[in-house]
């Protein structure tokens, strides 16, 4: 099985040759810089730029713009001397598939696992990454999802200061190297997902302001300058089409089985048509036979990208629950700054809105906005419509100190946690390590060197961000904020996966894979019959109620989260996990004690 996804940009091999298309509507003279040679590209209409030249797979090229400067192929599909080097040939078909049988799997089936490949093994390599892809099968993992793999400036990065979408950084391998982990995870019967950004390039090695100025739009503004130029009269098609792109190429070229959007909110677009439905629409008509999941970041809460018909999605598949990740997150820390503020005048009672309803704000007054409305209506979205999470790359790594929600909080209160997390009908997903409460931080960490400028504004930045906390007011307090630029820091956010044979990681592991069994034998043959509603009891600020119905059943969800016992009539049905410290009467009632509850199955 050979694949190629074939698109307007870039380095195309054909029977005559390779042809190069470079859109460079603001340069005056450019020249194709092929393996030493040039090449002067005549100039055709709308700014493009295209020739055919004698070449084959591993030439290296780039363009020279109006006599001097030589720039990376935007749409690049291999950078191995980084986002300022020449461009690699790639034939795409020379890569042999085994998993040509593969159409992914149901949504629903999703335990989704996410990664940064190059802290989640020693290696840190998509080669390291596929050697634990048994491991994380064996645990009830069903999905993979990758922090972004977008070129970026240096060795080391979150993903997200990318600057060339096509090219999967060389810092993990080879672009045949992650093919071979997504055609290993395949047939392990894992999907993978690859998180993009389509709101903004990082600061370093984005040259399109060099010869397609109105890529980007002063109309647009956006925490990073200029926003992208979706809604341009004479540019927006092409950028469209650029990102458009990229998605397809994701999904055909390396096969992947879905796709999260960094960030939705900063993409600023004033068409008719909003690229994000245009986005959905596009992917959904060119691969009607495949499972293809859509998964949204998106802080303004917009229910209508999450719509459904006949039981499923008409665009995108599901959004990151910050919600539900905020009412936990106080619950277990007590923490009330930033985002949290909103949700500490009675957090059981917002996560219990968030777990029975998507949204735990639906357009109500939001205090960190300054009290101005967030989030649409979403009841009548199903759980699968969300994913939800106790941790991810954020929370944790925009802490100052890169904290696990293990080093915060005390474990009993996690272990529930962990229950309503992997045991609710919404899609689960776990952040690298949590599966074992992994000992390692995840810090904030960059490597934009020779460029020290940069560097120390990345240093000093960060240490500005905390000053408003008590712990990081003055200079000297600020020092303890690890230094984003230095390897070490990188090095330090790498897990341990010998921990997981250790008291105490062992028995979190162990008590993860039984959840994620029990998810999969009583859960998710609810979660794949007709949704019916849920419904939350909020009488009680220190309980949570939830019960969510389907045509196959009922599932219930009570949990105290005081601290006083609180007792109940037993639920109906057959109660399919009880924390150790909850009792059962004789009377047909149960005691939950302070941080235990339960997970209840009525069958229809």
């Amino acid at each position: 099985m050979r694949r190629a996804h074939s698109m307007p940009f870039g380095a195309q091999v054909e029977p005559e040759g390779v042809r190069f298309a470079l859109w460079a509507p603001t340069a005056r003279d450019v020249v194709l810089v092929l393996d030493g040679q040039d090449h002067p590209m005549p100039e055709a209409e709308g700014g493009w730029r295209r020739l055919t030249a004698p070449a084959q797979a591993g030439a290296r090229y780039g363009f020279r713009i109006d006599g001097d400067l030589v720039v990376p192929d935007p749409a690049s599909r291999f950078q191995p001397e980084d986002v300022s080097g020449l461009s690699e040939v790639v034939d795409p078909r020379a890569f042999a598939w085994s998993d040509g049988s593969w159409r992914g799997r149901a949504w629903e089936e999703a335990v989704v696992y996410e990664a940064h490949v190059g802290t989640a093994t020693p290696e840190g390599t998509y080669a390291g990454l596929a050697a634990k892809l048994e491991d994380l099968r064996d645990l009830g993992v069903t999905a993979i999802e990758l922090l972004p793999l977008a070129d970026f400036k240096g060795r080391r990065n979150w993903g997200y200061d990318g600057v060339l979408p096509y090219a999967p950084d060389s810092a993990y391998g080879t672009p045949d190297d992650l093919k071979r982990l997504i055609d290993s995870a395949h047939a392990l019967g894992l999907m993978v997902f690859i998180d993009v950004v389509y709101n903004h390039f990082g600061p370093a090695g984005n040259y399109l302001h060099a010869y397609a100025k109105s890529f980007f739009t002063e109309r647009h503004q956006t925490p990073w300058g200029a926003g992208i130029n979706f809604d341009g009269r004479e540019s927006g098609r092409v950028v469209r089409d650029y990102f458009l792109h990229n998605a397809l190429y994701w999904l055909e070229e390396f096969h992947v089985d879905g796709l999260r959007f960094d960030a939705v909110h900063a993409i600023l677009d004033d068409s008719d048509t909003h690229f994000l439905a245009e986005l959905s629409a596009r992917i959904r008509a060119a691969l009607p036979d495949r499972e293809i999941h859509l998964i949204l970041e998106n802080e303004a809460n917009q229910a209508r990208w999450l719509e459904r018909r006949d039981g499923k999605a008409t665009g995108h598949n599901a959004q990151w629950a910050d919600d539900t990740h905020h009412g936990w997150h106080v619950l277990l820390t007590g923490e009330d700054a930033g985002y949290y503020e909103s949700f500490a005048d009675k957090p059981a009672a917002h996560l219990a809105r968030s777990l029975a309803e998507g949204f735990a704000y639906q357009g109500e007054p939001f205090r960190t906005l300054d009290n101005h409305p967030r989030g649409e209506p979403s009841g009548h979205l199903p759980p699968s419509a969300f994913v939800t999470f106790l941790q991810n790359h954020d929370q944790v790594g925009n802490r100052a100190m890169g904290e696990r929600l293990s080093h915060l909080a005390d474990p009993q209160r996690l272990a529930l946690a962990r229950a309503g997390l992997l045991l609710a009908p919404q899609i689960p997903m776990l952040w690298m390590g949590e599966e074992w409460s992994a000992s390692a931080p995840f810090l904030f960490f960059v490597d934009f060197a020779p460029d020290e400028e940069l560097n120390k504004a990345v240093r000093e930045g960060r240490r500005r961000e905390f000053r408003s906390f008590a712990a990081f007011a003055d200079d000297e307090k600020a020092k303890a904020i690890p230094d984003p630029t230095a390897e070490a820091t990188f090095l330090r956010s790498k897990i341990d996966w010998s921990e997981r044979s250790r008291s105490p990681h062992r028995e979190v592991l162990e008590d993860t894979r039984l959840l994620l069994g029990l998810r999969r034998a009583e859960v998710v043959p609810l979660t794949k019959s007709a949704w019916l509603g849920g419904t939350a009891d909020r009488s009680r600020p220190d309980a949570i109620d939830v019960t969510w119905r389907f045509a196959a059943g009922t599932l219930r969800f009570v949990a105290n989260v005081g601290e006083e016992p609180h007792a109940l009539p037993m639920p109906a049905g057959r109660v399919i996990w009880i924390s150790d410290t909850a009792t059962c009467r004789e009377a047909g009632e149960v005691v939950l004690q302070p941080w235990s509850g339960l997970f209840a199955k009525e069958v229809a």
